[in-house]
């Protein structure tokens, strides 16, 4: 097949986050049997190097500057008038703001010219972000696929819901203009593709007849290898990109409602934030007691080997976590809330135990407390999680499985 690939975050290294991680992976896997054109934005931390490594992987590499970001600045006055104007143009257009920031009229018209001299069998969006580039009529000549990772009226309704949205006034106004965005986008498409069955049941809802598959995230075992040795003591971590809404709300309530807990009974407590572009609010808890905000780090599995437990204490996003998974694979055991643990079989009657299930502060105390005090315990969970992720979730399988989706309408 020929692949146009769409990717308006540039996916390399993989280490960078989530949407680039599954971005990454994927191509990688298709790679292997087929010419992807990518089409991707390098932002201003994207080095030369890096852009070598992904044109390496791909056989043409289209890259553009990101557009620079139209977001509120100004006084009070100004930044009125700018929200005012933003919420007409997503009422007039029905496209996000979030959407519209990362639109590239050159990229644009680079795709339209693509597509028009018939030069790919497929057109995949990886990320819903970059459905704005895919035009109506194009599924009349190509099949075209939207790589969702989650639901954007999902992931607005959930954080009205658990109270961690930035701006609740504005978030309840675009709630029903998200909804009807997503319902209108999702019909350019040929087929969606979801990570987890109840993103499908959500996005089924918008289009019934829509071709929507579930395809997981998976993990690079040969990146995570399981570690060799449990390292004991009360090493606690949290990994993901630290600019990202849900993880910052993770390790905000986290470190102010949990860990002050834990750390009354075992006053050496540490928690690691390990992550990339670390967040004012992500920086300022350094100042409590053990808490290390890393950055951006040369191995995440290093930091992973060394921990204790690994927690992901998210109370939003939708999808599977690649934070979850990933410290699975590594063999460290995890407690994690629901969304945390969103798409995994991890206990109940029909699973072996893999990891502790946490919501509530005090849930997070008494799991942490078991695994902090019964190595055996930890060896259960290291051992089942590495299992299931050897059997459940490699890319390879989720690779095979895209190339599938991806083969549906080519003849």
């Amino acid at each position: 097949m020929r692949i146009l690939m769409l990717s308006s975050t540039f996916p390399y290294p993989p280490t960078r986050g989530g949407t680039q991680v599954r971005t990454f992976n994927l191509l990688k896997y298709l790679s292997q049997h087929h010419a992807i054109t990518l089409v991707t934005q390098r932002e201003p931390d994207v080095t030369d190097a890096e852009i070598i490594g992904l044109r390496n992987c791909v056989e043409n590499l289209i890259l553009f500057n990101r557009p620079k970001d139209s977001g509120i600045s100004g006084g009070i006055l100004k930044k009125i008038q700018q929200k005012i104007q933003r919420f007409m143009t997503f009422i007039r257009y029905g496209i996000p703001p979030s959407v519209l920031n990362r639109y590239s009229n050159e990229m644009q018209t680079w795709v339209d010219n693509f597509i028009q001299a018939g030069k790919c069998d497929v057109i995949t969006c990886e990320h819903s972000v970059n459905e704005i580039y895919v035009r109506p009529y194009f599924q009349k000549q190509i099949r075209t696929v939207v790589n969702v990772h989650s639901s954007v009226y999902g992931t607005c309704r959930n954080q009205l819901d658990t109270g961690i949205s930035e701006n609740r006034f504005r978030d309840r106004l675009y709630l029903p203009l998200l909804r009807r965005y997503e319902q209108r986008y999702c019909s350019k498409f040929s087929a969606i593709v979801v990570t987890t069955e109840e993103d499908r049941v959500q996005m089924q809802k918008f289009n019934p007849n829509s071709e929507i598959v579930v395809i997981p995230n998976g993990v690079d075992l040969v990146s995570f290898p399981n570690r060799s040795n449990d390292p004991g003591g009360h090493r606690l971590i949290f990994i993901g990109a630290m600019d990202n809404l849900a993880n910052i709300d993770a390790v905000c309530f986290f470190s102010n409602e949990v860990l002050p807990e834990i750390q009354k009974l075992y006053p050496d407590t540490t928690f690691d934030i390990v992550g990339s572009r670390p967040a004012p609010e992500v920086l300022a808890l350094k100042e409590k007691p053990g808490i290390i905000v890393t950055g951006r780090v040369p191995s995440m599995v290093e930091y992973l080997h060394k921990a204790t437990v690994c927690v992901v204490p998210m109370r939003t996003g939708f999808g599977i976590k690649n934070k979850t998974l990933e410290a699975i694979a590594a063999g460290v055991p995890v407690v994690a809330s629901d969304r945390g643990l969103e798409g995994l079989a991890v206990d109940g009657a029909n699973a072996p135990l893999r990891a502790l299930r946490a919501n509530q502060p005090t849930e997070y105390v008494t799991a942490i407390c078991q695994l902090f005090e019964n190595p055996q315990l930890r060896a259960e969970l290291s051992g089942n999680g590495r299992q299931l992720v050897e059997t459940e979730f490699t890319w390879d399988s989720a690779g095979k499985r895209y190339e599938e989706v991806l083969a549906g309408g080519v003849c």
